[in-house]
């Protein structure tokens, strides 16, 4: 059984013109035509999904196009995506930290505060790991 765009948007909930918007960037498989309205396999709903969490999670859409290129061009672009997402996580963790800190510190001034500073003195001195 086939879906029509409209039903596909609906079930992903993602509107139809990022759909149509995928397809014509190569990213979504063209779909058959019934009377000239698209149809879609069922399937076309998790691959959406994918899309979509792949654009939540930082991906471009030169990135999402590479996960669907042959293996050794898909391995290094994931190799440096995974470097890039540890990176973030661990300035989320460092912006986690001071936002915590500055909540609960007394001093006037963030950056006059001596735990805070040794904090970010700390921070200087880890190096992310490699994927």
């Amino acid at each position: 059984m086939r879906i029509t765009i409209g039903q596909l948007a609906e079930i992903t909930g993602v509107p139809a013109s990022a759909i149509r918007f995928w397809e014509r960037h190569g990213l979504l498989p063209a779909p058959e035509r019934q009377s000239g309205q698209r149809r879609y396999p069922p399937e076309a709903a998790q691959r959406i999904l994918v899309l979509r969490k792949c654009q939540q999670s930082g991906l471009t859409l030169a990135e999402i196009g590479e996960l669907q290129e042959d293996q050794p061009r898909r391995q290094a672009m994931i190799r440096a995506k995974i470097a890039e997402v540890q990176q973030r996580m661990i300035d989320l963790d460092h912006g986690h930290q001071l936002l915590v800190h500055a909540l609960q510190c007394n001093e006037q001034d963030i950056v006059g505060c001596t735990k805070f500073r040794e904090q970010m003195a700390a921070w200087e001195t880890l190096a992310p790991t490699s994927p």
